[in-house]
C-alpha cells in the first residue's frame, strides 16, 4: 500500500513539474519571444507563427532549443517572406530556459 501512495506521489509530482515547466515557457515567451512572434504564437509581419507549426509540431526538441539558442540567418533562414533573420538567443537566456519555451512552443503548435 505504501508503495503505491509513492508511486502516485511521484506520478504527480512528476505531472505537475511538466506544467511548471510549460507555465514558465510561457512567461519566458511573453517577456522574450512575443515582439516578434505575437501574442499566443499567433505570428507578426515579423516573425512567422508557431500556432499549428508543423515543424515545430514535429521537430524535435533539441532541433528547435539549437534554432532559438543559434538563430537563422542567411541559407538557414526557412521563412524568406520575413525581413529580418532569427536572432540568437544563446546569451538572452539560460539552456534551461530555452528547454522550457520549447515545451511551450510544443503546447501552441498542437
Amino acid at each position: 500500500m505504501k508503495r503505491i501512495i509513492a508511486v502516485g506521489v511521484i506520478a504527480l509530482a512528476v505531472a505537475v513539474s511538466g506544467s511548471a515547466f510549460a507555465a514558465d515557457g510561457a512567461a519566458i515567451y511573453k517577456a522574450k519571444c512575443v515582439a516578434c512572434h505575437g501574442a499566443e504564437g499567433a505570428g507578426t509581419a515579423m516573425a512567422p507563427a508557431f500556432k499549428g507549426n508543423a515543424y515545430i509540431k514535429d521537430a524535435k526538441d533539441d532541433d528547435i532549443a539549437h534554432t532559438i539558442s543559434a538563430g537563422r540567418k542567411g541559407a538557414e533562414k526557412k521563412h524568406k517572406k520575413f525581413a529580418m533573420a532569427m536572432p540568437p538567443q544563446e546569451k538572452v537566456i539560460s539552456a534551461d530556459e530555452i528547454k522550457a519555451v520549447v515545451t511551450y512552443l510544443k503546447t501552441l503548435a498542437q
